[in-house]
């Protein structure tokens, strides 16, 4: 299974058959789009920089609402979660995917809001191997709410995302390396992230910093 990362929320999720992309955005937020064939298109939520799967090819199955999903070998829990401490009253819902491919669960939390996941949504969300986790803030959470979900999910490899980028038009966003400051962690920079269920076995948490193919 391998994991590249486009920019924003934006990854390629590759496995022996199928091809998984989560949360595309549009060239108006200052990156290259994805314009790949994909299978599988993860939205987790339709705020205009998370859904635009129009630069996809190949005949992809859209999921974008909670639930449990099967397509092809690859399963997927959508948990529904908040884009905002206020149970959606600022900003709306938001679905988290937790995505086993390859014998190997990768959950992307979306533009989670909330500072901290409640026992049930820890629960449905389960095992996480892989976590693709917001540390940039702006209507999301930042590095010390991320600091704290981790705590919560225990995952094995931690993938940042939604944080500032030379060009992207929202320069509000908080750098990784605050992130890293936070967590207390010297990150691995990979261009991208090659895994078989083998390589988790008996290691201690590990943060990858993964190279954004969509830069201009």
């Amino acid at each position: 299974m391998t994991i590249q990362f486009f920019g924003h929320s934006c990854f390629k999720i590759s496995g022996k058959n199928k091809v998984l992309v989560t949360d595309p955005y549009p060239k108006e937020i200052g990156l290259k789009p994805p314009k790949i064939s994909c299978d599988i298109v993860t939205i987790s939520h339709h705020h205009w920089d998370h859904c635009a799967y129009q630069n996809l090819k190949g005949d992809f199955k859209i999921i974008d609402l909670p639930g449990e999903y099967e397509i092809d070998g690859v399963f997927i829990k959508g948990i529904k979660s908040f884009h905002d401490e206020s149970e959606g009253k600022e900003r709306g819902l938001n679905t988290i995917f937790n995505i086993l491919i390859e014998d190997i669960w990768v959950c992307h939390l979306g533009d989670l809001g909330q500072s901290q996941l409640s026992e049930e949504q820890v629960s449905l969300i389960g095992e996480v191997d892989v976590l693709m986790i917001p540390v940039g803030g702006v209507y999301t959470i930042g590095p010390k709410e991320a600091k704290k979900i981790i705590h919560q999910l225990e995952p094995k490899i931690i993938i940042p995302m939604h944080y500032w980028l030379p060009s992207l038009k929202i320069q509000e966003l908080k750098k990784p390396e605050e992130f890293f400051k936070e967590k207390g962690v010297k990150p691995t920079q990979e261009e991208k992230l090659s895994l078989k269920k083998k390589d988790l076995s008996e290691k201690q948490m590990k943060v990858v910093w993964l190279k954004e193919m969509g830069k201009i």
